[in-house]
């Protein structure tokens, strides 16, 4: 019998292949990043044949470190960077052009020019969706507008478009040698051009955006057998798929209705399970699907979208070099008191949830001569608070329910002055699960249900265990004097982009 599962979580920054035991525990991981490509303000592209060298040479680490063989591997399970926009030659595996990442904004006009049609919210009924550059529909019409002889070689069947997650399948059972062409349902519930209520790609969606029916994948649900391995996987069943942020929902046993978790990684995503309802937001969250699992009922979830979080430390490190790695954030900021009266709205991309603002831009205010580098880092991590808060509010509104707890997980939680903020920021008790790795796990999650490794979801949530929660301490009349302050802060971010 197998021993384990395997999951592939490719993210915006880098891709871990991390293997786990029956219970759940991590027994091996390996991780490697890759790079950040910004050609000119508010582009953000990636290089899809790194990222799939860098794939496989994290499989063939994992597997090294704890001498593992294919065979003793149940399944393997994708998870990804959602929205990112790869389109490639089906018959040598060559992207013709560098993939549009999430945080792209190029495809302002494009959304602008459908909008003139029934505005921002045109497709929302459908697709549960705004209209905004964070999507792949307007992407993969960008690269066929922009790319010699694209639109000419899509409509004849000769290119194959993907989110993270169909590129990887496709390469990972033969590429151009047989490779399996599909996606899941989050991931298609994500490109503006699937819809929701049918599960299928929309013909109406398809003809706005000029897609070519031919390019896109086959959608399945996020727990079947898609197609073997080759390479160092040889013979492993790749069997679940799910976007990254809905992965760390079922990782996370978000299993029942009104259930939350906000995953604190390059964004911020805070996703509530509502079930079997596809419930429309009425305060800018977007509507989404959360999982499905083989020919069971589709499981839907609310969404808030915030696109820069702990990007926004990348940034202090990257672009200013106040710190020299990204933890280094904790303790600089713990060397001030507060944030010294300062605010920084991080709207690099634009604003996303609530506000789909692709025009703002970020901020820094309060500034004065009191200001040094340590109020500067607070205020860094304070804003990932500052917007959860906002999507909390949000999805209380549209839920007509109160958030009691708030599951965390992603690479900043290991922050724990971010944690106990945002318990003091909502007034409600944070908490971080022993095993952090929920987006890889729920991938995991998915693949084993799928091969049998696992026998049902109940069993799922015996695997979760609490490692800290924080409690709210922060008196309520000063948390609402700071998040009044953010308030307006926000404010000052619009409209920048002419």
């Amino acid at each position: 019998m197998s021993k384990y599962v395997g999951a592939i979580d490719q993210g915006t920054t880098s891709t871990r292949f991390i293997i786990f035991d029956h219970t759940s525990n991590p027994v091996a991981a390996a991780q490697k990043e890759h790079e950040q490509i910004f050609p000119q303000p508010g582009w953000v592209e990636h290089d899809a044949t790194e990222i799939w060298v860098r794939t496989q040479e994290v499989i063939n680490a994992a597997l090294a470190k704890a001498a593992i063989k294919p065979d003793e591997i149940a399944a393997i399970g994708i998870t990804n960077q959602r929205e990112t926009t790869v389109v490639w030659e089906r018959a040598t595996g060559k992207p013709i052009s560098n993939a549009l990442v999430w945080q792209d904004t190029r495809t302002s006009d494009i959304c602008r020019e459908l909008a003139e049609q029934g505005g921002q919210d045109r497709f929302r009924l459908k697709t549960g969706l705004p209209l905004a550059t964070y999507f792949s529909g307007p992407k993969i019409q960008w690269i066929l507008d922009n790319v010699d002889g694209a639109r000419a070689r899509a409509e004849a069947g000769k290119l194959l478009f993907g989110n993270m997650d169909t590129w990887l399948i496709w390469n990972l059972t033969g590429g151009p040698s047989g490779g399996v062409h599909v996606t899941d349902v989050t991931n298609a519930s994500r490109t503006m051009l699937m819809n929701l209520n049918t599960l299928q790609w929309d013909a109406e969606l398809l003809d706005a955006m000029d897609v070519p029916p031919k390019m896109l994948p086959q959608i399945k649900s996020s727990s079947e057998e898609y197609g073997q391995a080759t390479g160092a996987l040889r013979g492993v069943m790749i069997a679940g798929d799910l976007g990254d942020q809905q992965a760390a929902l079922f990782g996370q046993t978000c299993f029942s209705s009104g259930e939350a978790k906000n995953t604190y990684g390059t964004g911020c995503f805070l996703l509530v399970n509502t079930g079997n309802a596809v419930v429309h937001s009425k305060h800018g969250l977007i509507t989404t699907v959360a999982y499905r699992i083989g020919e069971q009922r589709t499981v839907y979830a609310l969404e808030g979208s915030i696109a820069i979080a702990g990007a926004l430390v990348q940034w202090l490190r990257d672009n200013l070099g106040i710190i020299e790695h990204a933890p280094d954030v904790e303790g600089l900021a713990r060397s001030v008191h507060d944030n010294g009266g300062i605010y920084f709205v991080p709207a690099f991309s634009g604003l996303y949830a609530p506000y789909w603002k692709d025009n703002a831009r970020g901020v820094i205010v309060g500034m004065t001569r009191y200001v040094n580098k340590g109020h500067i880092a607070r205020a860094t991590l304070e804003a990932a608070a500052y917007q959860t808060r906002e999507i909390v509010e949000a999805m209380q509104k549209d839920t007509n329910t109160q958030i009691s707890i708030l599951k965390v997980d992603g690479g900043m939680v290991a922050n724990e002055l971010l944690m106990q903020f945002q318990a003091d920021l909502l007034g409600i008790p944070t908490v971080r699960p022993s095993v952090p790795e929920t987006t890889s796990l729920g991938a995991a999650y998915a693949a084993g249900l799928a091969a049998g490794f696992w026998e049902n979801e109940d069993g799922l949530r015996k695997h979760w265990h609490q490692d800290k929660a924080w409690q709210p301490v922060l008196p309520k009349d000063q948390r609402e004097h700071l998040y009044g302050e953010w308030l307006k802060a926000v404010t000052r971010t619009f409209d920048w982009v002419e």
